[in-house]
């Protein structure tokens, strides 16, 4: 889908107070649908691009330059200078898929994501079954940490690593789905064994202390994923929304992995102090009964 119009309308305050803000651009050539902007405090910049890379005679159809638009001198490219650009560019996308055609289709590093996403979204959505299980009573466990740990991973899952296309390919999603599915691996079997009443107690002693090396690990992986993500919708602009007037303030989805950070370090520990008091209960020594 291309177009040829750019519309524009936003209230903001400058130096004449609040005011209103609208313009129509009809480009020479289609562009892109859906352009970028990104908002600072002293400025809102949008980024349009051309349907088609090549060579403008001018930027908009009406020969007559709009008054409200002037040249930014420090972008500003000729003609020569744009097919040197755009020469450049083709030699880098040429160079990039020689480089992917090297690397091993089954590279689990980087291709991870693209491989089991949707086994990890389907499992992930019926992880909440967890939560109800708790709220219903039909498992006896503390609602705080089962809280935690399911919505923390759903985070991760569905906005930081699902929400961006470019956090998909990083090896950072190999390691957080490794870790989850290990941690998994031991403690779903251990609770389907307990539904018969079959106790192995080398999988009992691993589904309790498996914790101690993972949930570290895990959430380090995390907060891996989340530091390299902020500035990635630092710089897309997704999820991040702006409130009313008379605020006029947008909120960065940033804001929101900066404070998850802070949760990320902190609240685990009520998930520790659960998974000690289990390991203690489970594997702790038996009190003898006095006579």
């Amino acid at each position: 889908m291309e177009c040829t119009f750019l519309f524009f309308l936003a209230h903001g305050h400058g130096a004449k107070g609040d005011n209103v803000y609208e313009f129509q651009i009809e480009f020479l050539e289609p562009v892109k649908p859906q352009p970028a902007y990104k908002v600072t405090q002293r400025q809102l910049n949008i980024t349009v691009k051309k349907a088609e890379s090549h060579w403008w005679e001018r930027l908009t159809k009406q020969e007559k330059r709009p008054l409200f638009l002037a040249p930014d001198f420090d972008r500003w490219l000729d003609e020569s200078d744009a097919e040197m650009e755009l020469k450049a560019k083709e030699e880098e996308r040429i160079n990039k898929i020689n480089i992917e055609n090297r690397i091993p289709k089954d590279h689990s590093f980087f291709d991870t994501f693209h491989a089991t996403a949707d086994v990890m979204y389907f499992s992930q959505m019926l992880a909440v079954m967890e939560i109800v299980n708790t709220l219903t009573g039909l498992v006896r466990a503390p609602l705080a940490p089962v809280l935690i740990q399911v919505s923390g991973r759903n985070f991760i899952l569905f906005l930081v690593l699902g929400g961006e296309e470019e956090m998909q390919s990083k090896a950072v999603v190999f390691f957080v789905f490794y870790i989850w599915s290990m941690t998994e691996i031991f403690r779903y079997p251990f609770y389907m064994l307990s539904c018969i009443d079959i106790e192995w107690k080398i999988l009992t002693w691993i589904r309790y202390s498996i914790w101690i090396p993972l949930y570290p690990l895990g959430i380090l992986a995390e907060a891996v994923s989340v530091i390299q993500a902020i500035p990635v919708f630092n710089n897309t602009g997704r999820f991040s929304f702006s409130l009313p007037y008379p605020l006029s303030i947008t909120i960065p989805f940033s804001l929101f992995l900066q404070l998850y950070l802070v949760f990320l370090f902190l609240v685990p520990f009520v998930n520790f102090r659960h998974l000690y008091k289990q390991r203690k209960r489970r594997l702790g020594p038996k009190k003898r009964k006095m006579h």
